[in-house]
């Protein structure tokens, strides 16, 4: 047996409980991991809530999480290029908050040396989205892109490979968060009534493309305000508003490829992510709610083992 968290029902962070399950078995083309920590996100509170229950397959008790890092444990018949005792980062759809857990072998990218567990448990979520926000924006050198919840995870990354790139970036955050964007290179602007006025000022004649990672509608009205092209304003965090304002909803693409390149590019310094806490997995319902309530820089991990 093994522990996992599990929900019974979609409700509040006190559905989450830790459970016995019985210990999954890696089948040809898959390998198992005894996970050492495993991201959280906001997208697992949106199913613990059933704001996916039309688009999930759920089944109760639901297991949850969707990124990871640890050791391989077992190896299907079929695998090539993995061995037990690799040091893997990992994602899966669901079931990342547990001891171990079962995927294919193309869903696992060797974990830089460098990289602490928990750093490395949770760069590939934020790291995909950052990356492929940004190309999909194709942003060029000298342009400005505004990014809003910029300190988070994904913003921080984004806002990191975006000043790799040449670009500017004007990033919205708590007034407690400036100076963390400052060091990354950002420009920060307090989001809140009379965002518009205040963008203004960094950027009087608007910015050529807009992030969106809060799903709020001021964002992304002032975000079609200051850009002069719908078509190159996105949220990550709204379909609604997406479809109501005319603009990008980007949905995640996985890859292994993308999560290897984020997390050398971290591993060798050339961005950071911090660890804004870590959770023991008895204490998963009090991370959901830490997450929930924003604020902090960075991500918050679960540590397994």
């Amino acid at each position: 047996m093994m522990k996992a968290v599990v929900m019974d029902s979609y409700g509040g962070p006190e559905v989450l409980r830790v459970a016995d399950l019985p210990e999954p078995q890696a089948a040809a083309g898959q390998v198992r991991v005894r996970i050492k920590a495993a991201g959280l996100n906001p997208i697992d509170a949106k199913i613990r809530r059933g704001e996916f229950d039309a688009v999930r397959d759920i089944a109760f008790p639901q297991q949850l999480g969707n990124e990871f890092a640890g050791v391989v444990d077992q190896v299907g018949d079929g695998v090539v290029g993995c061995s037990v005792g690799d040091e893997v980062i990992g994602f899966v759809d669901m079931a990342a908050y547990a001891e171990r857990v079962v995927v294919p072998a193309e869903s696992l990218t060797g974990k830089p040396a460098a990289l602490s567990w928990e750093t490395a448990a949770v760069v590939g979520a934020v790291g995909q989205t950052a990356f492929n926000a940004l190309a999909r924006l194709e942003l060029k050198a000298g342009e400005t892109v505004l990014i809003h919840g910029a300190s988070g995870g994904v913003g921080s990354l984004a806002v990191q490979f975006a000043r790799a790139r040449g670009v500017r970036v004007i990033g919205t955050a708590s007034a407690g968060n400036h100076d963390y964007l400052r060091s990354l290179g950002a420009t920060p602007v307090t989001y809140g009534a009379g965002l518009e006025q205040r963008l203004r000022e960094p950027a009087p004649q608007g910015v050529d493309a807009s992030l969106d990672l809060t799903g709020s509608e001021e964002a992304i009205r002032v975000s079609v305000a200051v850009t002069g092209d719908r078509g190159r304003i996105m949220t990550l965090a709204s379909p609604p508003l997406a479809e109501q304002y005319g603009i990008t909803m980007m949905f995640g693409t996985r890859s292994a490829a993308t999560v290897a390149q984020v997390a050398e590019t971290v591993a060798r310094g050339e961005a950071t992510l911090p660890v804004a806490r870590r959770f023991a997995m008895a204490d998963v319902a009090e991370a959901h709610r830490q997450m929930e309530a924003g604020g902090h820089r960075g991500k918050l991990v679960l540590t397994v083992g």
